[in-house]
């Protein structure tokens, strides 16, 4: 039996850049063609037959009538596939359901790198598992971003000369509503740009009906059991917008500024007796209860329990403690606690039941505690004060002082510390049970390195301050009794007719009420968001029954913590069972130097242009080689790389669809239809298993590498010689059957990465009963003959080791070359059979290529070659170059190199350049020189090989 017709003939699968060791495509015995010599040659496709049946829908469009992928059907497609309803999940194939909840996007939100991000990993995971017969639900929506959004139509508003207060609450909400019905969908329409093939009709809004019901039930529950309080504690406050906002919507930056030193004459003492105090912010000195040493500061310990008087304050005192708190190294030792406007000072001064003094109007201007500062702006207090401290000789000096600024999110403005009264969640019983639920396994956290992180900021969880000052986002449920103590009177309920029924129940029918102005935290909905869309609190829900838990929850890293932790604890208090199996955190996007995309930098780069000049697929594909958790450098060189892979892709289907049988021509396509191939299933195997450890990137190289290095590369081009100089129709037929097969399931291997060129190419296959985004999944584990895969890589290196030596002797493309090929009888039996294809792919002369068991007369007048044990190869020197010509151009590059070696040992020999040079230059020498030695000796060996065989040839 010939080797065709036990497998794909050449070597055509092994690329140096293949993550395998088997590598030909090979044949099962079911692929083995045998046709009657009287049956007539297979007939060529007529280009338009295949074409025509590709774009009968009007969708899509044949690789055979264009010459690459338009970037411009891929919203065309994305149309049809939901028109067809393929992104809703489907039971009857399976009833294991596979669900993800999209991470919401803010609804004033424009799509940028991070977005792009998780809809590539996302919608690979939902394709993948849609493909596996599992019914998928991939649910979308987005967040009401309480104060972005509110920020947003501010800003419009002062356009038009108006300003919120002037509305009013009820007016200003119905303007929001209006903006958000005009531009709120801007960014779901950007996500489908990017091919997520999400159910839309299940689409939530955090504001929606539905999830506004669950957010009042989830707080009334907490404040049933205990666990919302109310209370006056430090929180991070945003002076232009008026609200409290949490640590995720702070960023620090580093700026420079200034450190003041600034006397605290001691109370009794002589004008000697003063402490100073180095301060970033002189303007809270209104605030300060104590002034702090560290005990074992001999400096300052005879001050400890006596007074200190705050400058600029009338003569106010305030004790002067010892606590270990205190860096004695930093400024003067000596530090000013305010704990209305410091964080550390606000924990200090609560542990030592010093009492909190706060000095700030909301707005960012001083009150009246201080005194003939009051109404400045902070930043024009801390001005005029350094001047009147200046004028009073307690100023001693000031520095320049790099700061740590932290800074609103939202609105740019430095963040005050200020202690106000807020709404909290106790966090600590929640955050038990989330840690319990990845101790016992219940919640994978991918990367596994996360789960240290998790483990340790609910450890050392803090109260959670649900409540904001704005008037967008969920009001929250507390009603105030008119004529009572605010703190001590109030109800919570789940709407105003039910607060007022219990507030005549407890004070009378004539009792009034008021519902409490803030809104809740917009993490809080986002907490409830797996469950709170598929219809919590009503768990008879047929979604809530049929899809929670969820299987997946696909997020950036950086909110660890503010989301995923809070959605654990949430989902475990509210539904009992962890909302999701596992937590896959992918990195960020940085530019391709390594840094974090911004706008001051200059480096952003934004996803529509990216698509437009790439397509989505490249981009996709591009984001999806990541490792989890790792953050991913993105450049132009990639996308173009993976764009020109996108281009290899369409003209492999082109040439496929060019070298098929004749529609017409049935006995051919049953053959062709049954064909299976060793190296395409240990590919499937391998790409399968990535796929189910959620390892994309391998998915994506593994892929590529086959596709490329594999396909592309070797088998395309090895193909040539059955389907065009066999004369055989059996080799032409099974030809034919490998790139068909082959072809068609690397398509369904990359659909989930890039799935608009692959459904259009799919759509140009004959015979194609269903849409590729539902078609199934290639099975795993077929057959595969190692045996046979062992033959072709003896036949791939033989190519290998003439196509180096070629280029070796740069011989010319055009000449072809005899060769002797030795090897054992049966290594001999099964290459000899693949005499036409070594000659195409080595180009060699088919008519000169001999096989024998031992080396030629002429074997010393020829270039050996070992391609593997047991098979080498001997080449003719004389057909590959002039010898005499090549000696002497070889002797002239001797001289050269020698040369130029030499004057590199000199550097290295001279005692002035060795010390006086830098170690990196010294190191640069040695290594060219090694280099330079390695290249004479090659050359020498070069030169007496060629010079021995015109003795020989003599």
């Amino acid at each position: 039996m010939s080797l065709h017709q036990m497998a794909v003939s050449p070597p055509f699968l092994l690329s140096s850049r293949s993550a395998y060791s088997l590598n030909p495509l090979l044949f099962s015995k079911r692929c083995r063609f045998f046709l009657p010599r009287s049956q007539s040659r297979f007939t060529f496709i007529k280009r338009r037959s295949f074409a025509v049946a590709a774009s009968e829908n009007g969708v899509f469009t044949s690789p055979e009538l264009a010459k690459s992928f338009d970037f411009t059907s891929e919203e065309r497609i994305y149309n049809w596939w939901q028109s067809q309803g393929y992104f809703r999940p489907k039971f009857d194939r399976g009833s294991d359901p596979f669900v993800i909840s999209m991470p919401p996007p803010n609804v004033t939100g424009s799509l940028h790198m991070g977005h792009a991000m998780f809809v590539t990993l996302e919608d690979i995971m939902v394709r993948y598992h849609r493909m596996r017969g599992r019914p998928t639900l991939w649910l979308p929506g987005t967040d009401h971003a309480g104060i972005a959004t509110q920020l947003v139509v501010e800003r419009m508003l002062a356009s038009e000369g108006i300003k919120r207060v002037e509305l009013g609450r009820d007016e200003f909400a119905k303007r929001v509503w209006e903006w958000k019905e005009k531009y709120g969908g801007t960014i779901t329409n950007q996500i489908k740009r990017l091919g997520a093939s999400c159910d839309w009709t299940r689409e939530h809004f955090t504001l929606d009906e539905q999830l506004s019901r669950a957010v009042i039930e989830a707080f009334v529950r907490l404040h049933e059991k205990g666990l919302i309080y109310q209370g006056s504690y430090m929180v991070n406050w945003s002076p232009k917008l008026q609200t409290a906002v949490s640590d995720l919507e702070v960023d620090y930056s580093e700026e420079p500024g200034t450190l003041y030193y600034i006397k605290y004459r001691v109370a009794g003492g002589s004008r000697s007796d003063f402490l100073t105090i180095a301060t970033t912010r002189p303007e809270t000195l209104f605030g300060d209860v104590a002034v702090a040493v560290h005990p074992q500061d001999e400096r300052y310990s005879k001050y400890v329990g006596q007074m200190a008087i705050v400058p600029m304050t009338y003569g106010r005192h305030v004790p002067i403690i010892s606590d270990k708190y205190v860096d004695k190294d930093f400024g003067t030792g000596v530090l000013k606690i305010s704990p209305g406007h410091d964080h550390n000072d606000y924990l200090l001064a609560r542990k030592l039941g010093l009492p909190i003094l706060n000095v700030m109007n909301k707005d960012g201007t001083l009150n009246e505690v201080a005194g003939l500062y009051c109404g400045l702006d902070r930043f024009e207090a801390r001005k005029k004060l350094w001047s009147d401290l200046e004028e009073t000789d307690l100023a001693v000096k000031k520095e320049p002082h790099t700061l740590r600024v932290p800074r609103s999110q939202r609105g740019g403005e430095v963040i005050e510390p200020l202690v106000s009264k807020q709404w909290f969640v106790t966090m600590e019983p929640l955050a038990e049970k989330a840690l319990r639920a990845v101790e016992k396994g219940e919640l994978t956290i991918m990367p596994e390195r996360f789960e240290k992180i998790y483990n340790h900021w609910l450890s050392n969880i803090k109260d959670w301050c649900i409540s904001r000052q704005l008037w967008w986002g969920h009001r929250i449920p507390v009603w105030y009794i008119v004529g009572k103590d605010c703190e001590e009177e109030y109800i919570v309920a789940r709407n105003s007719e039910e607060a007022l029924m219990k507030a005549r129940d407890k004070y009378g029918k004539e009792v009034e009420i008021y519902q409490d102005p803030d809104v809740l935290d917009t993490w809080f909905s986002s907490a409830l968001w797996p469950f709170s869309t598929l219809g919590w609190p009503d768990v008879s829900a047929e979604d809530f029954k049929s899809f929670y838990p969820t299987t997946m929850l696909e997020t950036g890293h950086d909110i660890l913590f503010f989301w995923v932790a809070r959605m654990v604890m949430m989902g475990i208090e509210f539904t009992g069972t962890v909302p999701f199996s596992y937590v896959y955190l992918h990195g960020l996007i940085r530019d391709s130097q390594g840094r974090k995309m911004s706008k001051t930098l200059g480096n952003v780069i934004d996803p529509i242009d990216t698509i437009k000049e790439f397509g989505t697929d490249a981009l996709r594909f591009t984001l999806a080689l990541g490792t989890a958790g790792q953050d991913l450098n993105l450049s132009t060189e990639r996308l173009t790389a993976n764009k020109a892979f996108t281009n290899k892709l369409w003209n492999a289907g082109k040439f496929v669809l060019q070298n098929l049988p004749n529609q017409d021509d049935v006995s051919g396509w049953q053959n062709i239809q049954a064909c299976e191939v060793s190296k395409l299933h240990m590919l499937i195997h391998a790409v399968t298993e990535s796929y189910n450890k959620f390892f994309f990137g391998d998915v994506a190289r593994e892929t590529y590498d086959f596709f490329w290095g594999d396909f592309a590369d070797w088998y395309i081009e090895a193909s040539k010689a059955h389907l065009y100089h066999s004369g055989d129709d059996s080799v032409a037929l099974i030809a034919q059957a490998v790139l068909l097969y082959v072809f068609e399931n690397i398509l369904k291997l990359l659909h989930p990465f890039m799935p608009f060129v692959t459904e259009e190419l799919w759509q140009a296959l004959p015979y194609r009963k269903e849409a590729l985004i539902i078609s199934t999944w290639p099975q795993n584990s077929l057959p595969r003959n190692t045996n046979l895969v062992k033959r072709f890589e003896n036949l791939q290196a033989m190519t290998r080791a003439i196509r180096n030596a070629r280029a070796e002797y740069s011989v010319e493309p055009a000449k072809r070359l005899s060769a002797s090929i030795v090897a054992s009888e049966e290594v001999i039996q099964y290459i000899s059979e693949e005499k036409e294809v070594l000659a195409l792919l080595s180009r060699l002369d088919v008519d000169n290529i001999h096989f024998t068991d031992s080396p030629p007369g002429d074997a010393k007048q020829s270039v050996h070659l070992v391609a593997s044990e047991g098979l080498e190869a001997y080449l003719p020197l004389a057909d590959m170059v002039d010898i005499s010509a090549e000696v002497q151009r070889l002797t002239k590059r001797l001289s050269k190199m020698e040369t130029e070696y030499e004057g590199l040992k000199a550097r290295l020999t001279s005692p002035k350049f060795i010390e006086k040079a830098p170690e990196d230059i010294v190191r640069g020498v040695q290594e060219k020189a090694a280099e330079a030695e390695e290249k004479i000796n090659l050359t020498k060996n070069r030169l007496a090989f060629l010079k021995s065989t015109v003795l020989v040839s003599q």
